[in-house]
């Protein structure tokens, strides 16, 4: 896809890879509408030929989402490619987590990415362009315990986006499948944080910056890939999401304590 002149949704844009990936695509003559969930809180992202413009999106709800894509206005119909970013995390043993927590990640990571898809869709498909860009994680593969609510949002983007890729098939409208690994952001430091317990020390995580891993975000919607997976450690542990699941019983049975 060609970056030139085209306008982008990204989500949770206030920090971040979020952040990172509005900076990069502002680097080309994109016109970047950064979702934030409060704009007065908004801390201006440079620019470098494109544009930045924040917007009040917050997913939390239904309501809070159409409410967010109808204050845009005319910049609704104007974009060419949505970047499902916004995420939330929550990890421990299932039942000491909080349950609004739990709600609301699975709203925030899935439902949202799915309300937001439902909605621009038909411009896309009316249109006879588009991307939509699902940022799904190695979580979602890789399913170790301690981390059951967050594996399974990420999971449920993952088969939402491959499910929809090959609907879209006969369509001239797209998908990029954003597989994440360990990046070097406020998140990884909670999940360390909140794993650590279980698992001990967690330092030799992959943590790729989110200035690099959103220049290759980039360049996939450039080059109109339909994944982009990890690299690293974070690559080995989605291969061994795909061979018997004795495997990771094993690292998980070795390293896992409740």
């Amino acid at each position: 896809m060609e970056l030139h002149g085209i306008t982008v949704l990204v989500t949770g844009a206030n920090r971040g890879i979020g952040r990172a990936i509005a900076q990069r695509l502002a680097r080309e003559p994109v016109r970047v509408l950064a979702g934030v969930r409060d704009v007065s809180a908004y801390d201006p992202i440079p620019a470098g030929q494109g544009t930045v413009v924040p917007v009040a999106l917050d997913l939390s709800s239904r309501e809070s989402i159409d409410a967010g894509l109808d204050g845009l206005g005319d910049d609704l119909r104007a974009i060419d490619v949505l970047v499902n970013n916004a995420g939330q995390f929550t990890a421990g043993l299932l039942e000491e987590q909080d349950l609004e927590q739990i709600y609301s990640l699975i709203q925030v990571n899935l439902l949202g990415t799915i309300h937001l898809t439902h909605r621009l869709l038909p411009i896309m498909l009316a249109r006879g362009s588009g991307k939509i860009v699902n940022n799904s994680s190695v979580s979602g593969y890789v399913n170790f315990p301690a981390v059951s609510t967050y594996a399974a949002s990420k999971g449920g983007v993952a088969a939402f986006t491959e499910s929809l890729r090959r609907e879209l098939a006969p369509t001239p409208v797209t998908t990029l499948h954003v597989i994440t690994g360990g990046i070097a952001t406020e998140m990884l430091d909670d999940t360390k944080r909140l794993l650590e317990p279980h698992f001990g020390t967690l330092d030799g995580w992959d943590r790729q910056s989110p200035e690099s891993w959103a220049d290759k975000i980039a360049r996939a919607i450039a080059a109109d890939d339909d994944v982009l997976g990890p690299g690293g450690k974070s690559a080995l542990g989605k291969l061994a999401s795909h061979l018997p699941k004795v495997v990771l019983d094993t690292v998980s049975s070795r390293s896992f304590r409740r």
